[in-house]
């Protein structure tokens, strides 16, 4: 049985909120050089780096490095509406199709640029040692459904998500909640294949500091990218 892993960096063209974001230099590099040189890093013997894209600076950018992309991603997959489901379906069908399998598929968003290896080295522990399909990078979030976030009934009031009852009046008695960072996710093929498009059910964390889970999507965003890697530097 295969135990490569598949490292995939999806990199569409097209960003709305930051246009060509993927190879916008951010200190003195593109920013999808971060997560090709993590792969680089992360990455073994029989491992495989899987650049998606159908953005030609990103494939110039992956060819000054030495990385060919195995293929131009397909249009229809690099629409405003193409899921990330979609994107991870066909990297896998397409190496199936040269019989090339994967046991761990390593999902690398190119927004997220503050990966550290032992970020990864630690997850790929919590994986081996948890009965789970995926170890995913979470940040803990401040915004919390037992005390401060709301959703609109059909008459246009606000509601809590939890009930009355199980409510909390102080943010330290709030249970702590989590949202996927984007940066780092490591997940069992055999499981994603069998979903089918649905989430996986077996799910462990791995908390980052928001110093390292930064996803840009935005100016707003790039700007605190910037902060944090001038901040980097000078702790270096």
């Amino acid at each position: 049985m295969s135990t490569r892993k598949l490292f995939l960096i999806p990199a569409r063209a097209g960003s709305k909120g930051l246009p060509g974001k993927n190879t916008k230099v951010l200190g003195t590099k593109p920013l999808i050089q971060y997560s090709i040189e993590f792969a680089q890093t992360c990455s073994e013997e029989g491992d495989v780096l899987c650049v998606s894209s159908n953005d030609e600076e990103v494939l110039k950018v992956c060819e000054n490095l030495g990385v060919t992309p195995p293929f131009v991603r397909p249009e229809e997959l690099a629409t405003d509406t193409s899921s990330s489901m979609d994107v991870i379906s066909h990297a896998i069908n397409f190496y199936k199709e040269r019989d090339v399998h994967f046991s761990e598929i390593v999902l690398l968003q190119p927004t997220s640029p503050f990966r550290l290896e032992s970020d990864f080295r630690t997850m790929v522990e919590l994986y081996k040692k948890s009965n789970c399909d995926m170890v995913v990078s979470v940040k803990e979030v401040k915004e919390n459904p037992y005390f401060n976030l709301f959703k609109q009934d059909s008459e246009g009031y606000l509601k809590g998500f939890v009930d009355a009852e199980n409510r909390v009046t102080r943010r330290q008695d709030a249970p702590s909640v989590y949202a996927y960072n984007g940066s780092i996710y490591l997940f069992n093929c055999n499981a994603f294949e069998a979903l089918n498009g649905l989430g996986f059910e077996k799910i462990v964390k791995y908390v980052m500091p928001d110093s390292r889970s930064v996803d840009i999507d935005t100016l707003i965003d790039w700007n605190i990218a910037e902060f944090y890697l001038k901040q980097s530097n000078e702790n270096n």
